[in-house]
Order: structure tokens, then C-alpha cells, then sequence
């Protein structure tokens, strides 16, 4: 039985050196192992001898994510929302108003929206944004291959042929989601956008279920989810805190913001989860955080603490405070929800500073929920 190769090399003397080669005439830096790995992963499917749909397929989804990439490059520094919805609603349907109306106040707090760039809801959330604030994402159907026409010529615009590089740029590009009422489609992304957090294979991030008063559409699925995932015992409690659901577009805009006012980010490193705050919350906020949430920790208790020297090394946010602890790497609906709560406790403590009162930190805040 011969020896595995080493990671990244072909395995072939005379093939590794040429890539070797390769890589120093093109110019090398700090990336050069993941090209050496791009390199020979394409050798090896040769040497595999995959079949030619097999690779077009992966040459077609490399090609495509180089071209997200370079489209979102513009405006990395911005947050940016992602808003899914049908693309069979018209406009004088309520739901197109809201999701104009959403798009109109979240531009106006200096995010960007992104949306599939095709018609209905699609084109309600550029139109609310403007054109100048929106991302397209752009599928091509066989009965519907080009963008719509508020966004076809616009260089935010991305275009893929498969639904899972696209919905890779939907997911890796956003700080929030906002649902319409949909089809299948919509659907599917709000199931795998849960189903991403819920596992912890995204970022935490806020999910907005809007629809038009009335509605009854998002009542119906939060009955499914709660009813019949919940009740079957195949989610967890916590899982249902996952999104929030409003027929106010002003709600949504105040929620989608909220979760970033104290949260900055996080970032494993090791056996550490490190949440990264945009200022610091109290020593009685810490208290609270870790008498409520000491199920998701492994060991020890929530913690301020220091940039790590994986932080260091890579200049990432090491001027916020950061607050430090061993996650059991399986709560992430609950980690979700200390999130929200480090919020809350933040926004009571500048409540009460701005009254000049003793800080208490109180009940947990629940103002931004609507009643089912």
C-alpha cells in the first residue's frame, strides 16, 4: 500500500516542480499553498479521469465564483442585506410595496441590498435601494436568462448558471435576510439560510420573514416550523428564535440594524469562539450573559479578553473589545440568541446612562417581536 501524498503536491517529482515554477513566475505571496492546491486538484481530476460533464461542471462553478468575488470586490466595507421573494409578484401587490418600502429605510441607514436581479420582489428591492445601493445575483433560466432591466447593465451585477454557486454569493456576501412571500425558490433559500446558521456553517446574521398585513403566508410556515419541526422534536426550541417575522417594513429595517449595534463579529480560533463588539457592555451584562447561556459553554465562563495572536498576525479587528469563550460548537441557535441579548443589555444600558439611572439590566427586552 504506498504512502498518501503530501497535502498540495501532485505527487509527481518533475510535475510539482514545474508548478513550483509556475507559481514563482507568476509571483508568489502569502496565498501560493490554496494555488498549489487549485493547481493540482485540476490534475488530479485528470488523472482520475473524470468524465467531461463532471468537468464542466467544476470549471463552469470556478469560473463563476472568480466572477462574484471580482463583482463584490467594490464594496467590501459595506453591510449588505439580501433580500429573496417570488418573482411573480406584481407590482401593485402589497408585497411589492413592503419590499420597496424595506429597501427604501435600509438604504437610507447605508446598507446595500442584494436581490436575484430578476423581476418582481427582485426588482422591488433595487427600485426601493436604487439602483446605486443594490447587488444583482442573476440566474440563468431557460426561460428567463437575462437580468432585469433597472440592473442588466450595471457592474454589480453577477450572473451563474447553477443555483449553488449563486446561492453561495447570496449567503457569503450578506449581514442579513429579508423573506418575501415566495415559491420554491424562495423556500429553498430560506430553508438552507436556516439551515446554514442552525449548524454553524454561516455566521450568525438576522433573518426577517416580512409580509403585507393581512398575510397569512409567514404564519403558515412559523405553524409549520413550530408545529410540525418543532413538535416532531426535530428542531430544537432555540431554532425557532432563529428568525423574526413583521409585517412592518420599519420593524424590519430597526431589527436587521439592532443585531449589529453592540455585535461586531466572531471568529474561531482554536478552541476559543471570540466575539468581536463594536464597544464594551458592562461587568452586570457579562454576569447575565453567562447565568443565562452557561449551556453553550463548554468550560470556564464568558470572558473579556485580548486580540488573539491568530488576530494579530492578521490585523482582524484587534482595536474592538472582545468578549471570549469555549462554545460547545452545537447551541448555534442559542448562540444566536445571546447575540441578540448582548444587544438588548446594551441598548438598556445606554437607556439608562442617557437618564442618568443606576444600570439594572432588567428583563430580557422584547419589543421588536410581534405578537404571532
Amino acid at each position: 500500500m504506498s504512502a498518501p501524498k503530501p497535502r498540495n503536491l501532485y505527487g509527481e517529482a518533475s510535475i510539482d516542480r514545474m508548478v513550483t515554477q509556475l507559481i514563482a513566475e507568476i509571483g508568489e505571496d502569502e496565498n501560493d499553498d490554496m494555488i498549489r492546491r487549485l493547481i493540482t486538484t485540476s490534475l488530479d481530476m485528470d488523472a482520475a479521469r473524470l468524465s467531461r460533464l463532471e468537468l464542466k461542471i467544476a470549471s463552469q462553478a470556478l469560473a463563476e465564483m472568480l466572477n462574484g468575488s471580482q463583482v463584490f470586490e467594490r464594496d467590501r466595507e459595506r453591510a449588505k442585506c439580501t433580500v429573496f421573494g417570488s418573482a411573480r409578484t406584481t407590482p401593485d401587490s402589497p408585497n411589492y410595496a413592503i419590499a420597496s418600502e424595506f429597501c427604501r429605510r435600509i438604504a437610507e441607514r447605508d446598507w446595500m441590498i442584494i436581490s436575484g436581479a430578476g423581476p418582481g420582489v427582485m426588482t422591488a428591492a433595487i427600485e426601493g435601494a436604487g439602483v446605486e445601493n443594490s447587488y444583482g445575483v442573476n440566474i440563468v433560466l431557460p426561460f428567463e436568462a437575462d437580468a432585469a432591466d433597472i440592473i442588466a447593465k450595471d457592474p454589480k451585477l453577477a450572473t451563474f448558471k447553477y443555483f449553488f454557486t449563486r446561492k453561495l454569493y447570496f449567503m457569503k456576501e450578506s449581514d442579513a435576510f429579508v423573506l418575501l412571500p415566495g415559491g420554491f425558490g424562495t423556500l429553498d433559500e430560506g430553508f438552507e439560510l436556516l439551515t446554514l446558521i442552525q449548524t454553524g456553517k454561516s455566521y450568525p446574521a438576522p433573518i426577517v420573514l416580512l409580509d403585507a398585513p393581512g398575510s397569512s403566508y409567514w404564519n403558515g410556515f412559523k405553524n409549520f416550523i413550530e408545529t410540525e419541526l418543532g413538535g416532531g422534536g426535530n428542531i430544537s426550541p432555540a431554532d425557532t428564535g432563529l428568525y423574526f417575522h413583521t409585517h412592518d417594513p420599519a420593524a424590519a429595517a430597526s431589527y436587521v440594524c439592532h443585531f449589529y449595534t453592540t455585535y461586531h463579529s466572531i471568529r474561531y480560533v482554536g478552541k476559543k469562539l471570540v466575539i468581536r463588539l463594536n464597544h464594551e457592555i458592562s461587568d452586570e451584562s457579562i454576569a447575565v450573559l453567562n447565568e443565562e447561556f452557561s449551556d453553550i459553554f463548554v468550560s470556564d465562563s464568558l470572558r473579556r479578553g485580548e486580540p488573539t495572536p491568530a488576530e494579530v498576525r492578521d490585523q482582524d479587528h484587534v482595536a474592538l473589545p472582545r468578549l471570549i469563550l469555549r462554545f460547545n460548537n452545537r447551541g448555534f441557535a442559542r448562540l444566536h440568541a445571546m447575540i441578540r441579548r448582548i444587544n438588548d443589555l446594551a441598548a438598556i444600558e445606554d437607556a439608562d446612562a442617557r437618564r442618568g439611572l443606576v444600570h439594572d439590566v432588567g428583563p430580557d427586552p422584547d419589543d421588536l417581536r410581534e405578537p404571532s
